[in-house]
């Protein structure tokens, strides 16, 4: 397997790693409930998960 003969420098790893950043994550209001939410995902409101404004599934109450 090859390997280096020096050492690379400090700068050269650091010119590599100016590209590596961090994002915020995108947030959306949804319309329907108005729940702000991350985008493309499902959210829970009031016992009743959300995907792209329309009721995906509703979680049933274990205790009657």
């Amino acid at each position: 397997m090859p390997n280096p003969k020096r050492r690379h420098s400090q700068q050269r790893s650091a010119k590599r790693r100016t590209h590596y950043k961090a994002f915020a994550d995108t947030l959306s209001t949804d319309s329907v409930t108005g729940e702000v939410h991350l985008r493309h995902r499902a959210h829970w409101v009031e016992n009743k998960l959300y995907y792209k404004g329309k009721v995906v599934l509703e979680k049933q109450n274990a205790a009657k």
